[in-house]
């Protein structure tokens, strides 16, 4: 089972998300600087760096919804989920209600979902 205590995050990704993190987010720097530019021949900064600080962190689970660097860290063996893999977890522990909300919610972003994978969500989650 998948709990929600806390998340382990970096710069990169923090300054790409704008906004004020929540106070659960902890901001951890990656060490090993020559493996995010490494990974940065493959991969934008912020993937590469969240591949770089798996490998400096105890059983890491990363959110990538890049397919590039989803198959980097396949290839890597660096287990990862994407976002709607923790949405659907989440309900699944009781941590949300309901997954219909979130991602209507995400639609509203500028993230790009087709109408067949939200319906293929929304039945894994037994919303449909």
């Amino acid at each position: 089972m998948w709990a929600v205590c806390q998340c382990l995050h970096y710069a990169e990704v923090a300054a790409e998300f704008k906004n004020k993190l929540p106070d659960w987010v902890i901001v951890e720097e990656v060490k090993n600087r020559q493996l995010v530019q490494s990974l940065q021949v493959e991969l934008d900064l912020g993937e590469a760096s969240a591949i770089a600080l798996s490998y400096e962190l105890p059983d890491p689970i990363i959110i990538l919804d890049d397919l590039a660097a989803r198959r980097v860290a396949a290839k890597l063996k660096i287990a990862f989920s994407g976002t709607f893999g923790i949405i659907i977890k989440a309900k699944e522990a009781g941590v949300i209600m309901s997954v219909k909300p979130i991602l209507e919610k995400i639609r509203h972003t500028n993230f790009r979902i087709s109408e067949d994978v939200v319906m293929e969500i929304l039945r894994m989650a037994g919303e449909l």
